[in-house]
């Protein structure tokens, strides 16, 4: 793999530790002035100066002047593999239809449900694999992927394999979640404990059979699946030997993040209608929130209570929640953005959020997420003095270059 030394930098800046970070420390950036960094097979192997040119003689050399290094980029909620655009909803949402509203005429999941069973394996590979390359010139370096829009045996299991294909041939690495239970399919309407029944008893099998997911996730909302169903569900799914997410509390306050606490899951996400107790256990518990501004933003909902979690000791993380229904974006500039201006999150949170405290919501921080001696160098260039500049130079690409793993995997040119 190599060496590669980058010199001269501007600055260097990073939270720090192997775990979520959550009320005054999550705001603990340490800043390095005019660093030099030597990476190893892959490892940044060590943080200095000048002196590390002695230690690199045959390095690849990244010219840093008058840029900032950061930690990659981490997106722990994306629903990447789908087929078709929901183009015309957005239009219908700008003319005051709300979300629920669409869903209820057959648009919203059951659209893209339709259009994902038509599409063919090499239709959705190509679409993902385009859209991952631009991720990383976003400075993405790791993302999570859910299934979610087959909500049948045969498409959840497609979505899967490109998934697993995915991570065969990306340069950034992928982490597969499956979310059968994003909804109830029209030949189960009535019959949601069915559905559920039939995802643990005859879909799960093949994934587990194939390793083809890490997580488990559920949509627990109301008129979709209820605080206690989804209980039994994710039990089953934890005896399975996946990891845990929820999709909690975001349209309405259902106890979700009550339940993220009580099952420890590793994450709860979007938590905008979230109460005060359910949050509480939460942070008991060791729940990362992973909150999803671009949402919010989309949806024009209000957005989730960033402020007042990181004040509770919560270690928040971010992600896009890149969709083609409620969210057809993944520019983690504007979530940065709205995270500071609309959130109450400080530039130095935000920075933390969408580093160490989503690699721990994928329980990757003992090795990605921070820029430290001994983890994988997962970084990026920006064209800035500072990562202030982040949030300050607001809604700009400043990514100049991505690493992963030590390896460039995009350069601008």
């Amino acid at each position: 793999m190599g060496e590669i030394l980058i010199k001269n930098l501007a600055s260097l800046a990073t939270n720090t530790g192997n775990k979520g970070k959550g009320g005054k420390e999550m705001g603990n950036i340490v800043e390095l002035l005019h660093p030099w960094v030597l990476i190893k097979d892959g490892i940044i192997h060590k943080i200095g100066g000048e002196e590390l040119q002695d230690l690199a003689k045959d390095a690849k050399v990244l010219d840093g002047t008058g840029k900032t290094l950061l930690p990659g980029f981490v997106d722990p909620h994306t629903h990447l593999i789908f087929g078709g655009t929901r183009e015309e909803e957005f239009s219908m949402r700008l003319r005051g239809e709300s979300y629920m509203a669409i869903m209820e005429k057959g648009g919203g999941i059951k659209y893209s449900v339709r259009k994902t069973r038509e599409a063919s394996f090499e239709e959705l590979f190509t679409q993902a694999e385009k859209t991952l390359k631009n991720m990383a010139e976003l400075g993405i370096t790791t993302v999570e992927a859910k299934s979610g829009y087959g909500l049948d045996k045969d498409t959840e299991l497609k979505q899967l394999r490109v998934t697993k294909k995915l991570m065969e041939t990306s340069p950034i690495e992928i982490v597969s979640t499956f979310m059968g239970a994003h909804d109830i399919p029209l030949e189960y309407k009535g019959r949601d404990r069915e559905f559920l029944d039939f995802l643990t008893d005859e879909v799960l099998p093949v994934i587990k059979e194939e390793n083809l997911a890490e997580f488990g996730d559920i949509f627990t909302e109301k008129n979709v699946f209820t605080v206690e169903d989804s209980r039994t569900y994710l039990k089953k799914m934890r005896k399975a030997g996946l990891k845990l997410k929820i999709h909690a509390d975001e349209i309405n306050d259902l106890g979700g993040a009550a339940l993220a606490a009580e099952l420890s899951l590793v994450s709860a996400d979007h938590l905008l209608k979230a109460n005060e107790e359910g949050l509480l256990k939460m942070k008991e518990a060791g729940v990362i929130p992973v909150l999803l501004p671009l949402t919010a933003f989309s949806l024009k909902e209000e957005f989730a209570k960033a402020r007042h979690m990181i004040d509770l000791g919560l270690p928040v993380a971010m992600g896009t929640d890149f969709n083609p229904g409620s969210c057809y974006s993944f520019s983690v500039p504007l979530m940065l953005s709205l995270g500071t201006l609309y959130m109450g999150m400080t530039p130095e949170e935000a920075l933390t959020a969408v580093t160490l405290n989503s690699a721990a919501a994928l329980e990757r921080a003992e090795r990605i997420g921070s820029i430290e001696e001994g983890k994988e160098a997962d970084l990026i260039l920006i064209d800035a003095p500072s990562y202030r500049f982040l949030t300050y130079h607001f809604g700009m690409n400043l990514v100049t270059t991505t690493v992963k793993k030590g390896k460039i995997v995009y350069m601008k040119q």
